[in-house]
């Protein structure tokens, strides 16, 4: 990818190479949202067994805590499901690689480690503050 910007235009990428490595994360993606669906699925099968009162079963707290996380890992995956789609309607627009908060381009190495991100460095630091 080269990070270099016209006045108004995105940065220049490897589109190809870039849909890529969106597609193959994004078929990471599918993948582990068919794995914890499954675990979920396992999950709430299991729990439909025994007692449905988790007060008073020792087992139905920590029963009820893993149900919460598998949720909450596949509801992450998802929303990183979409942000994959997003970022490849901003490549073909030719959005994608600018920082949606101050318009700079995103350095290339973040968008090797994170393809989705929308913003740079210095808007996800302020942001996190």
């Amino acid at each position: 990818m080269n990070d270099s910007s016209a006045d108004k235009g995105s940065p220049r990428v490897d589109r190809d190479a870039v849909r890529e490595r969106l597609a193959a994360e994004r078929a990471g993606t599918h993948t582990q949202i068919a794995a914890l669906s499954s675990d979920f699925e396992s999950i709430v099968e299991a729990n439909a067994l025994v007692a449905v009162d988790d007060e008073h079963d020792p087992e139905g707290s920590s029963t009820a805590f893993e149900r919460a996380h598998v949720a909450a890992l596949l509801a992450r995956a998802r929303d990183h499901l979409t942000d994959l789609d997003q970022a490849l309607k901003r490549l073909e627009l030719g959005d994608y690689g600018r920082c949606e908060v101050c318009g700079e381009p995103i350095p290339v190495e973040r968008l090797e480690v994170r393809p989705a991100t929308r913003v740079c460095v210095r808007c996800a630091a302020a942001r996190a503050r």
